[in-house]
């Protein structure tokens, strides 16, 4: 069955059916977000929000680069410290690469500055939400944060407790910032309220797509923003040692190039974003995505836009 349709078929899931798949809307309700010009969004902020240094890299990576080259400033916010992900021989190392890595993702997607709150990697279920969604409040207030790119808050079947916690407190953050009365202290320090406008929600399992974001001109941003995870690996350095491998045993694939760093960025962009890989953990590729809706390159996501004033509306109809 088509997943497009899925929604308004009627028909129940099948015991068989795979769960990891996102489910979109018919084709004459998605939105395509091609490229902008004249950097329409000039003034505006956004703000990427991840648990871990890799997931606005495999997930959201073109979108980021495609409002920054629209006008957009950004900045990048990680809740955990990634203390149990990748390399290092000890915890401490661990922690120092992936504050390393998240440095350079935030550079190459172009963002000004990198916040990292710095909660336990995999135990964010054992936080306090309200202190996570406090923090957010403040940043959101501080930065002026008008967009936010990150997990969806209702993504079905996420495992991982630091995704669905920080999605979360994200989605409360960004209605309690806009009051007046949430952290008034913050107000007497001379911030003001202030609401998102925007969301950009992805999802590792079952979620509705209604936007579907043409990143076909950024994707060597995208590869580089995955370039620079080589601590959690293997995208960050696959490239290159199965060059290394491929050369010991006497063999050659053209598409790796013949140097490391030229590996590792190709590894990225045909083996990670141009196929439904394990590191995707079944969603479709950025190419495959993009090939359904006739582009080269593209993210798809659950996106939540400005509310609409009934009552400017109605001015606008009635009024004279």
């Amino acid at each position: 069955m088509d997943r497009r349709t899925f929604l308004g078929s009627g028909m129940a899931i099948p015991l068989f059916t795979p769960m990891r798949h996102r489910t979109f809307l018919p084709d004459e309700e998605i939105v395509i977000e091609g490229k902008a010009d004249n950097q329409p969004h000039k003034g505006k902020v956004l703000a990427a929000i991840q648990p871990h240094s890799d997931d606005i890299p495999l997930f959201a990576a073109g979108t980021v680069a495609k409002l920054i080259a629209e006008g957009y400033t950004g900045y990048l916010i990680r809740t955990s410290n990634d203390d149990h992900a990748g390399k290092g021989s000890t915890v401490g190392e661990v922690i120092r690469n992936n504050e390393i890595d998240n440095e350079e993702v935030g550079r190459a997607l172009g963002l000004i500055k990198t916040y990292d709150l710095g909660y336990r990697n995999h135990r964010m279920d054992n936080i306090s939400i309200v202190e996570l969604r406090s923090r957010l409040i403040f940043l959101i207030r501080l930065l002026k944060i008008d967009t936010i790119i990150g997990y969806d808050p209702w993504g079905h079947y996420e495992e991982n407790p630091d995704h669905y916690v920080t999605a979360r407190a994200v989605e409360s953050a960004c209605w309690m910032a806009g009051g007046r009365l949430d952290y008034p202290e913050h107000l007497d320090a001379g911030l003001t309220s202030h609401a998102v406008k925007e969301k950009y929600y992805f999802s590792r399992g079952p979620q509705l797509v209604n936007r579907i974001v043409d990143i076909s001109v950024h994707i060597e941003k995208k590869t580089a923003a995955n370039r620079a995870n080589i601590t959690q690996g293997p995208a960050g350095t696959a490239g290159a040692q199965l060059l290394e491998r491929l050369k010991k045993e006497g063999r050659h694939l053209d598409i790796l190039g013949d140097d490391p760093e030229t590996a590792s960025r190709n590894y990225i962009k045909h083996f990670v974003l141009d196929r439904d890989s394990a590191f995707l953990r079944g969603i479709q590729s950025d190419r495959k995505l993009g090939e359904k809706y006739g582009l080269e390159w593209a993210e798809g996501f659950h996106y939540i836009g400005p509310r609409e004033s009934i009552m400017e509306n109605y001015i606008e109809e009635f009024g004279e």
